[in-house]
Parts: structure tokens; C-alpha cells; sequence
């Protein structure tokens, strides 16, 4: 069975990871060494200080600062639902329970997909879409989250530019950011940035939200989601510059 000091046996890596990529060899441990289902640091925390009589712990004057690396992680995962106290005695002494979110993350092997998910700041949405996309993005529903931030942008433009319904897609665009007569477009800047924009929405919408609307379309790289979302936060600001 696999122990802490076995997957990191050098302390100075140890020591270097930051609390979430820690805490996916925590869960992993944690996991492992489940009693009934149930998970205690101390099963973890034990390889620390290695088996009595034998050399297979970290070196004395490092445990305290290895302790406090394996909270940091313990407490990130905590934090993050991952693991939940068991309900009564057993709780207040430490034990935990692997919550439903841990239980898919581990039989996926999705602990790094999930947390660059929590990771990611809503903040950086526009706050029209900022709750419900953030939370289909946390969720792992990342082709729904483009979709709709895209989906978004093209309703906040058909507003904006007081089109009718039947305007939708790339066309919408053109016409709303037309460099001569879209009332979206900015006339006091030049001409080659007005046709710049115009290209800049009717690309984004003919690559991010059209093709959803027509087929099934699969997002592998949550990174790259998330990047998605954050073009169509800056369209949309965009547009609620012109209102």
C-alpha cells in the first residue's frame, strides 16, 4: 500500500507543492487507507514519522514542517467538500467521509480537471453569466458553460442593436458591427478597428456558439473552456459599452 514518503520521499518536494496538488495524493492516500469507508489524517500523517526502528520516515528536524504541509492539504480538500465529517462522535474526533463530489472525482480520476475548475474566478465573468456558467464550469458541464456565455453575447448584441429574433449568428454580427452602419460600431474609431471588432464578433460566435446550436460538440480541455468563457465576458462587456 502505497504511503506518503513512498510517492514523495523527498521532503524539499514535499514541502514545495501547494496545497492542491498536494492534496490529490491526500485523497488518493486517504482513500487507500480507509477504514469502513471513513478517512483520519493520522493514517497519512503517520508515514511522516515512519515505522518505529525502521529509516523510512522523514528526516526528524523536517516532520513538524511536513505536518503542516499535509494540514494545509487536508484542509484544502475540507474546504473544497471533498471530505466531510462524519456525523457524531466519530467527526468530532477527526473522521471523515468521502462526499459524493470525492466519490465521482476518484472513479474518474478527474482530481485535476475539478481543481483547476474551483480554481477558476468567477470574477473574471461577466456578472450576467458569472453564477450559472461559473457553476457548469465547476461542475465538469463545460461545452453547456461555452455555449451558453456565447449564447450570451448574441442575445445581449440582438438587444443592444434592436434586431429582431430571426437575426442570430455570424450575420448578426456582421450587421450589428457593419463598420459603416452597425449601431454597434464605435465611429469615432478608425475604420480598420471597426472592421477589426466586427471580425473579432462574428468569429468568435461563428466558432464558439454556432457549431453548439448544430451538433453535439466536445470540449476535452477545461483550461481551454474556461479561456472560452472569458472571451465571451469580454464581448459582452464590449457590448454593454455601446448601450
Amino acid at each position: 500500500m502505497a504511503t506518503l514518503t513512498s510517492l514523495i520521499p523527498d521532503i524539499n518536494v514535499l514541502l514545495a507543492l501547494a496545497p492542491e496538488e498536494l492534496a490529490e495524493i491526500v485523497l488518493q492516500l486517504a482513500h487507500e487507507h480507509k477504514q469502513n469507508n471513513k478517512a483520519h489524517m493520522q493514517a497519512i500523517a503517520s508515514h511522516i514519522h515512519g515505522t518505529p526502528g525502521a529509516d523510512n520516515g522523514y528526516p526528524q528536524n523536517r516532520k513538524n514542517d511536513a505536518e503542516a504541509v499535509l494540514a494545509e492539504a487536508w484542509n484544502w480538500l475540507l474546504i473544497q467538500g471533498l471530505l466531510i465529517p462524519e456525523p457524531g462522535p466519530n467527526g468530532n474526533n477527526g473522521w471523515m467521509l468521502f462526499s459524493r463530489r470525492a466519490r465521482a472525482v476518484l472513479a474518474n480520476n478527474s482530481f485535476k480537471t475539478y481543481a483547476r475548475s474551483v480554481e477558476f474566478p468567477k470574477t473574471l465573468l461577466h456578472p450576467s453569466i458569472a453564477d450559472e456558467v461559473w457553476l457548469d464550469i465547476v461542475r465538469g458541464h463545460i461545452e453547456t458553460a461555452v455555449f451558453k456565455s456565447f449564447r450570451a453575447v448574441e442575445i445581449a448584441v440582438r438587444e443592444v442593436g434592436h434586431f429582431a429574433d430571426t437575426d442570430i449568428g455570424v450575420p448578426l454580427m456582421r450587421k450589428a458591427f457593419d463598420k459603416a452602419t452597425g449601431p454597434l460600431s464605435d465611429q469615432n474609431q478608425p475604420d480598420a478597428e471597426r472592421e477589426a471588432l466586427a471580425h473579432l464578433f462574428a468569429g468568435a460566435i461563428g466558432s464558439y456558439k454556432n457549431p453548439h446550436s448544430h451538433r453535439t460538440v466536445t470540449i476535452n480541455d477545461a483550461t481551454e473552456a474556461q479561456e472560452m468563457v472569458v472571451l465571451a465576458s469580454h464581448l459582452l462587456r464590449i457590448v454593454d459599452s455601446r448601450r
